[in-house]
């Protein structure tokens, strides 16, 4: 049905259905997809969406410049440390430069980090 994500369970209805002998428009209608979807699942040109992540960046990363001179150092000696605190850093430090818009970016990078550099 037009404009909305197939999902895997419905990929599975419609082969299996097909290979009861159903017809393309019949197993699509049971599967809840359109004949086209499922002409395109035959064929092989169709793929889920789910689970596929971009590997590039949207933006430009405003953190480059201090993330492993600065940041980086003052998790290894406190990896309690708050992110909020840390960007409340850097902003005294660098007016102007990281505005607020930044701080949900920050955090998420921080717990990243903390993550991947977890000490037994």
């Amino acid at each position: 049905m037009s404009g909305k994500h197939v999902n895997g369970k419905q990929v599975k209805v419609y082969q299996e259905e097909r290979r009861k002998g159903k017809t393309q428009r019949t197993a699509a209608a049971i599967a809840g997809i359109s004949e086209r979807t499922g002409r395109r699942i035959e064929n092989g040109t169709f793929r889920l969406a789910a689970g596929k992540q971009r590997h590039w960046r949207t933006h430009p990363d405003d953190f480059t410049g201090v993330w492993t001179q600065e940041i980086v150092p003052m998790l290894q000696e406190d990896p309690q440390v708050r992110a909020s605190a840390l960007f409340r850093y850097l902003q005294e430090k660098y007016p102007g430069k990281f505005g607020p818009n930044k701080l949900r970016t920050f955090q998420r990078r921080v717990h990243v980090w903390k993550k991947t550099n977890k000490k037994p």
